[in-house]
């Protein structure tokens, strides 16, 4: 859903007509109210009508203040404040239910918040983002909460951001086997990995909500898969065709 109104409102600001861009929008983020979004004809009819009549109202309320926010330069920027905002509150959520649910998927939740912090901190290398500002855009509901993402904030390059994860339990063997050769890994991959392991472990616990969204996730690295042994027959480049991500 985020991705979606990210993908409308970058489109209205380069005046693609929304009528377009619909068609691209994933259909797991759609919702009865992207019907109202595409009459909007400019970025301040967008504005209003995600600030009133979408679902993401309350996380985007807290983003964007008024429809001077919206220009390209800030697109990611929000796109990781949504996110922040939907993680923090969809943990929050887990939490209050409790039980196996809860067991099962705050840790879930906890590595993908910890994932966006590590990547949003790489991305920001050789920008001219605040060192505040970055720690703005940080979940906070990861392990790495609060003391890691002090140390990230601060990191200016990715060997740094390699000590301080290897300071914290969880992600010490994060960066084992990561590396430019032929037969390493990229980090997105090892990130790929520790997903894919602990959401087939939500399996095998019983009466809990978390499987739901494990089965949605692994669908999607399912879908990753596939793409990329395709982009391998298509590159006929098959002595790489086997790199990708096994789900069980």
């Amino acid at each position: 859903m985020i991705d979606n109104i990210i993908l409308l409102i970058t489109g209205t600001l380069r005046n693609r007509p929304i009528a377009e861009l619909l068609p691209r929008c994933h259909p797991l983020g759609t919702f009865d109210e992207l019907a109202t979004i595409s009459i909007a004809q400019s970025p301040a009819e967008l504005f209003n009508a995600v600030m009133v009549d979408t679902p993401l109202a309350p996380f985007f309320s807290e983003c964007v203040q008024d429809e001077n926010d919206l220009d390209e330069m800030n697109i990611e920027i929000l796109r990781n404040k949504l996110y922040k905002s939907y993680l923090e509150d969809f943990y929050a959520f887990c939490e209050s239910l409790g039980g196996t649910t809860a067991d099962v998927m705050c840790p879930i939740l906890a590595f993908e918040a910890d994932r966006r912090a590590i990547t949003i901190t790489i991305n920001s290398f050789r920008t001219d983002l605040l060192k505040d500002d970055i720690e703005n855009l940080y979940p906070k509901c990861g392990k790495l909460f609060p003391e890691g993402l002090k140390f990230l904030k601060n990191a200016e390059d990715r060997e740094e951001v390699r000590r301080i994860c290897e300071r914290f339990g969880a992600y010490k063997d994060l960066y084992t086997g990561v590396g430019d050769g032929p037969n390493d890994k990229t980090l997105e991959d090892k990130f790929f990995e520790e997903e894919v392991k602990m959401l087939g472990l939500s399996f095998e616990q019983q009466f809990h909500f978390g499987v739901f969204y494990a089965f949605v996730k692994l669908k999607e690295q399912e879908n990753r898969n596939i793409v990329w042994i395709a982009e391998c027959i298509a590159q006929k480049n098959k002595n790489k065709i086997d790199n990708y991500i096994p789900i069980f």
